[in-house]
């Protein structure tokens, strides 16, 4: 039945090599049930209020990520593409939104829905393109960049390398602690698998690691499985919020991120997969970009932040991956591993910091593709990677470069050549700074 369904001899794929591709995906991304929860609920930070309930997350986001992969894999069939919550939303909503703004989980809940609702009118209509076509390379490479940045800080503070400091913000921590060089351990043998092609290197790390600190004594063991934590925010989302003035740049931000992660993820997993026609287009794009803001609806509902397609798919379609089978079984094992909750709460702190760490150097590293000779067109995108990190928010980051490239392309004479929804981002981007 999946043969016919999914086609395996038309795309030049089998039932093994499929299984393969799924299995191979899950283990580049897997860290995510691990990170997401402790992200959200601030566990490193004390009990802060605002921050999300863990055991809860990690329910919503083993639960999310397979329904968002069976989505794609049964509607978005051609597509190989694992989904879970991103990573770099789920600090800005934990950290700028919860933390920073003061706003409720349920609130911002209710923000993520709001987007994901939007994302989903996009891809129903040409706006979709438009969209996609708008916004320059320079600043779309700038902004992935500063969110790598804003999760490098949050890493080193997590691993406790980086402390705060009352005279220069921030200085270096003790790294004669045990627990901290375990953690700068844990990054570097990351980087080290990732060198010599290991799949599954940051979940490796991560589990190698936290096993030598059980056994060391640096950490404790909660145990390895248990019934899933109740999902406290099933559609406890809140949209109150959602309309007040404060939080549009928020809603913006959440779907600006999500909305070009997914197209920039489904073309890279298209130049891979064959499936770019003669004219550069991508077959079923549209399959895809609905299945991924059905996600995020889902999710939202379900408790987590937006749900995203994973660039680390590309590991499946190298491993042989053309259909929606691959997302199956990525969804199938996410979802086998819901019973995992005490062993995600045994994870110390600067292990998962370090795995952070090596996320946001994934981030970062597309600042090469970036126009640097042309000093309108990098200058916006380093100021998003600027102040990202030192603003402690991705939305600013977003909004000084986009106020910054259309006052340049203005006071250039560009004005005529520029795309108008460059100048509405940042009489958005001026309002919202006004209000805030």
């Amino acid at each position: 039945m999946l043969e016919n369904y999914f086609n395996y001899k038309k795309h030049k794929t089998d039932f093994k090599t499929e299984v393969v591709a799924g299995t191979t995906t899950f283990l580049t991304m897997a860290y995510i049930m691990f990170l997401n929860p402790f992200i959200l609920s601030g566990e490193f930070a004390g009990p802060e209020k605002g921050f999300f309930d863990f055991g809860a997350v990690y329910t919503a986001t083993i639960l999310a990520t397979a329904l968002a992969c069976f989505i794609m894999a049964f509607y978005g069939k051609t597509w190989p593409i694992g989904l879970a919550p991103g990573m770099g939303i789920n600090a800005f909503v934990a950290f700028g939104v919860c933390a920073g703004m003061g706003y409720t989980p349920q609130e911002a809940l209710g923000a993520v829905l709001v987007a994901g609702v939007l994302f989903l009118i996009i891809s129903l209509t040409p706006i979709r393109a438009w969209l996609i076509n708008s916004i320059p390379k320079s600043l779309k490479l700038g902004i992935g960049a500063g969110i790598g940045l804003f999760l490098a800080i949050i890493g080193l503070q997590i691993m406790e390398v980086v402390v705060d400091d009352p005279v220069t913000l921030v200085k270096l921590g003790d790294l004669s602690n045990p627990i901290v060089l375990l953690g700068c351990a844990t990054f570097i043998a990351i980087i080290v698998m990732e060198k010599l092609k290991i799949k599954g290197n940051i979940i490796i790390g991560i589990l190698v690691f936290s096993i030598i600190s059980w056994a060391a004594g640096l950490a404790n063991f909660n145990g390895l499985v248990s019934s899933p934590p109740p999902m406290t925010y099933l559609f406890e989302f809140d949209l109150s919020a959602a309309m007040t003035a404060g939080m549009s740049t928020v809603i913006f931000t959440l779907l600006f991120i999500d909305f070009f992660d997914t197209a920039g993820t489904s073309t890279s997993v298209a130049n891979v997969a064959g499936k770019v026609d003669k004219q550069g287009k991508l077959q079923d794009i549209n399959k895809a970009m609905l299945s991924d803001s059905v996600g995020t609806v889902a999710g939202a509902m379900m408790g987590t932040t937006t749900v995203t397609s994973y660039v680390e798919s590309g590991a499946g379609v190298k491993a042989g991956g053309r259909t929606g089978m691959t997302s199956l079984v990525i969804g199938l094992l996410f979802l086998a591993c819901i019973f995992f909750a005490p062993l995600a709460t045994s994870l110390p702190k600067q292990i998962d910091g370090a795995a952070l760490l090596f996320v946001s150097v994934l981030f970062v590293r597309n600042i090469t593709d970036i126009e640097w000779d042309d000093i309108g067109e990098s200058a916006p995108a380093i100021l998003a990677m600027i102040a990202m990190p030192l603003t402690y928010s991705i939305s600013n980051g977003i909004a000084l470069a986009f106020v910054s490239y259309a006052l340049i392309k203005i006071f250039t004479g560009k004005f005529s050549t520029t795309s108008p929804a460059i100048f509405v981002i940042a009489i958005l981007s001026v309002i919202s700074f006004a209000v805030a």
